[in-house]
């Protein structure tokens, strides 16, 4: 495999690499690099966290770079397709960090701030425009963005871009590339909807795939945990008190289950922090730059930051609830086990989440063994049906924290010593006079 001192790029990036300390490629940027240099389109698989961003990142600078262009206003040469805010801002991020030593010009675009600020970049000229579906979109009808100077164009995660729903706009903006044009796409998974997508807009793509078969990754550590709904508060504490618990990531299903659930551990004395698509963008950049930083030791998400999310050393993540869609399993423990670290992700599953397990397992192709040294959490008795039976029958406390004969009413505690029968004369009477009224 080559390093990054034999790929033929410029040597402002050259010196941009050198500077953060990076020498070999990995697959998918020893792969996609070369190709994408020669102008080749791209057809991209692997899982996040395998560094496809300087995959595509590295090839467009390098093209902009050479000759150094000044950019028109409110017309891009590039442009950077992402699902959520925080993926655009960590693209930007990249774009200015590998570029830092050439005199390129880059706008994020994207929604929950105001647009005042974004229009007025884009005024001043855009080599490179890094944006979600949605603001584009918008500025667009505007009249602030016109994309007849596009000379490339990239779709990252592009199967989340499905999931939220984004296709009628892609359609849309895809509508509106000039057609001769270099387009790189990337997703994490293939599905037939992502495959009908990239032939309407690759022309001869190279096919890059890191991605195993499994769609699992191989070096996180995955354990499942089975426990009642109402043990999970109290297995969750347990878990982050281990040593070994350096920085986790905890996934609800709902985004008050992770603000109550945030709070919840700020009360119990662990430094927490919630993020999900209620929060303004300025909160979520603090929860997640407090995240980086280590002075937030939790950070409680729903399933908006389980892509793009990009913070090394995320010992643990932990699926409080089971997603319901099993595919997001997989984007959710790619957090932990980053950039070729070792990983564990643990999966809470009551007796009503079966099935999403069940799910899971076929997703990935592969069982989630159970945790070998559960703890168990001192959890309240399981909350109970309106036919007196338990809700979670196949979750029973065990048999040490049971009630005591000695506690428990007369009537179960006398079964079997003959006091049941005379209790059972003295209520004969009653009930016949109850169906003789």
């Amino acid at each position: 495999m080559k390093t990054f001192a034999e790929l033929e790029l410029l040597e402002p990036l050259q010196r941009a690499l050198a500077e953060e300390k990076y020498e070999t490629p990995t697959p998918i940027q020893a792969q996609t690099i070369p190709a994408a240099l020669d102008g080749r389109d791209i057809l991209g698989c692997a899982q996040t966290g395998t560094g496809k961003t300087a995959a595509f990142a590295l090839p467009i600078l390098d093209h902009l770079g050479d000759p150094n262009r000044k950019a028109p206003p409110n017309r891009p040469f590039v442009l950077v397709l992402a699902p959520t805010r925080e993926l655009a801002i960590q693209i930007g991020e990249s774009f200015a960090t590998y570029g830092r030593h050439l005199r390129l010009r880059q706008v994020l675009v994207y929604g929950g701030v105001s647009q005042l600020h974004q229009v007025r970049a884009l005024s001043r000229g855009a080599h490179v425009l890094v944006a979600t579906p949605g603001r584009l979109l918008d500025l667009m009808n505007q009249g602030y963005i016109t994309l007849d100077m596009l000379e490339i164009f990239v779709l990252d995660e592009a199967d989340r871009m499905l999931d939220m729903g984004f296709l009628p706009d892609l359609r849309r903006i895809i509508s509106k590339l000039p057609k001769n044009r270099q387009s790189l796409f990337f997703s994490a998974t293939m599905p037939p909807k992502i495959m009908d997508l990239s032939r309407s807009l690759l022309h001869n793509p190279v096919s890059v795939n890191v991605t195993p078969e499994t769609t699992s990754v191989e070096r996180i550590e995955q354990r499942v945990l089975f426990v009642e709904r109402s043990g999970k508060r109290d297995l969750l504490r347990q878990i982050l008190s281990a040593d070994d618990v350096d920085r986790a990531l905890v996934f609800t299903k709902t985004k008050r289950g992770a603000n109550l659930l945030s709070e919840q551990l700020l009360k119990s004395g662990f430094k927490s922090a919630a993020i999900h698509g209620n929060k303004s963008q300025g909160a979520r950049q603090r929860a997640l730059e407090a995240f980086r930083r280590k002075t937030v030791q939790v950070l409680v998400a729903t399933d908006v930051a389980a892509r793009g999310i990009d913070i090394d050393g995320i010992t643990h993540v932990v699926n409080y609830d089971l997603p319901i869609e099993p595919e997001s399993y997989v984007h959710r423990i790619g957090r932990t086990g980053r950039a070729g670290a070792e990983g564990i992700a643990l999966s809470f599953c009551s007796a009503s989440e079966r099935n999403e397990l069940r799910a899971i397992e076929r997703f990935i192709g592969q069982r989630v063994p159970p945790a070998a040294d559960q703890p168990q959490p001192t959890a309240p008795e399981p909350e109970k049906s309106s036919s007196g039976g338990r809700r979670d029958a196949s979750f029973r406390r065990p048999a040490a924290s049971r009630p005591a004969a000695a506690t428990r009413p007369a009537t179960e505690a006398a079964e079997g010593e003959g006091q049941s029968k005379p209790r059972r004369r003295r209520r004969k009477p009653r009930a016949r006079a109850r169906q003789t009224s």
